[in-house]
């Protein structure tokens, strides 16, 4: 007797198929606009407890898919862990965000620790373990990590800034040093990376959340060549992995972005063009997005609208339907709801 097997809309899509109803799942899913998040987070004590704790990073992966029904989850963790496997100091300071300790000029770069310590990782591939074991048998695993510009952007300043100007100051004045600490993160990602694959992630997102305030050459530099070499690391190991992209705010470079780095899809924020990305972009890779955070917050005809606009903008094609970035804390669950409803109910 043969044996059904389960597909998974989200890695089916990411495979060249089309679905009639798009796959969706929301960035930053697991997290404060949830009460259940709340009540484990305030077990776990501070963030980098939570993600250090494979049973609680497990529960809140799981949270989401077991109230919502996403076609995918994500690894509850954070992108500045590499960072801390690599010997640096993080903490995460409440009201204010990570705290690192700043490698603010080429002397400092020196003291970056050239290979990462994966064992200081090592809750993050016990949560992957826990969670993959745990989802329903349609629902996608996704890694992930943060794309070495954006990293390296906190590591150089020890903190987030609005435009972070100490990053791109050193990339213009201290072009050696900073290409050290990106090829560090390169490598230490492409590890990274691959240790989560092993755990029993299936999909990998790689986010380069400050890529928009590059210019289009150091974009090419910062943002797209280290994102190459990483999915190009990656395949070396495992040559059928499926890798995701996020540039956020990357607008016409987007085309480049694809093209030069090998993803196998892109997720763009909620300022992208439809026309330019379907021509451009969505006719060679897969599109994830791409609604506006705040219109989810907002709810009623509005998000009708918005999930209406982002729906016939991309059905044409392979598309993901998620947010153009994370979910925001204050969020109405209902309105989430309203949302998924929506979503499922469109056939296109």
């Amino acid at each position: 007797m043969t044996q059904n097997l389960v597909t998974k809309p989200f890695i089916e899509v990411l495979s060249g198929h089309r679905q009639a109803s798009p796959p969706m799942w929301m960035m930053r899913q697991a997290g404060r606009y949830l009460p259940e998040y709340r009540e484990v987070r305030a077990k776990a004590g501070g963030f980098l407890d939570l993600c250090f704790n494979a049973e609680f990073a497990a529960e809140v992966t799981l949270q989401p898919i077991r109230r919502f029904g996403f076609d995918a989850a994500i690894i509850f963790s954070d992108i500045l862990v590499v960072p801390y496997a690599l010997g640096r100091s993080v903490r995460f300071e409440v009201g204010e965000g990570p705290r690192l300790d700043p490698l603010d000029s080429p002397d400092k770069v020196g003291t970056l620790s050239k290979a990462i310590d994966l064992s200081k990782l090592q809750p993050v591939f016990d949560a992957l373990k826990i969670v993959r074991r745990e989802l329903p048998p349609e629902t996608a695993l996704i890694g992930f990590c943060g794309s070495p510009f954006t990293v390296a952007t906190y590591m150089v300043a020890g903190h987030g800034t609005p435009d972070q100007a100490p990053a791109r100051n050193m990339a213009y004045q201290h072009p050696g040093a900073f290409a050290k600490i990106i090829d560090v993160l390169v490598e230490s990602s492409i590890s990274y990376l691959l240790a989560q694959l092993e755990a029993g992630a299936e999909v990998l997102q790689i986010f380069d959340t400050w890529a928009g305030v590059l210019p289009p050459r150091e974009f090419e530099r910062w943002s797209i060549e280290p994102t190459r070499r990483i999915v190009e690391g990656v395949r070396k190991v495992k040559p059928g992995a499926k890798i995701i992209g996020f540039p956020r705010g990357a607008g016409a470079m987007l085309p480049a972005f694809v093209e030069r780095t090998g993803v196998d899809g892109v997720s763009i924020d909620w300022t992208a063009e439809p026309s330019f990305v379907r021509e451009r972009v969505q006719s060679k890779v897969v599109v994830q997005g791409n609604l506006d955070p705040l219109v989810l917050i907002a709810g009623g005809a509005a998000l009708d609208e918005a999930v209406d606009d982002v729906l016939k903008s991309y059905s044409g094609g392979r598309h993901i339907f998620n947010l153009g970035h994370g979910i925001q804390p204050e969020t109405p669950i209902a309105h989430v709801e309203q949302m998924i409803k929506r979503v499922r109910d469109y056939k296109g």
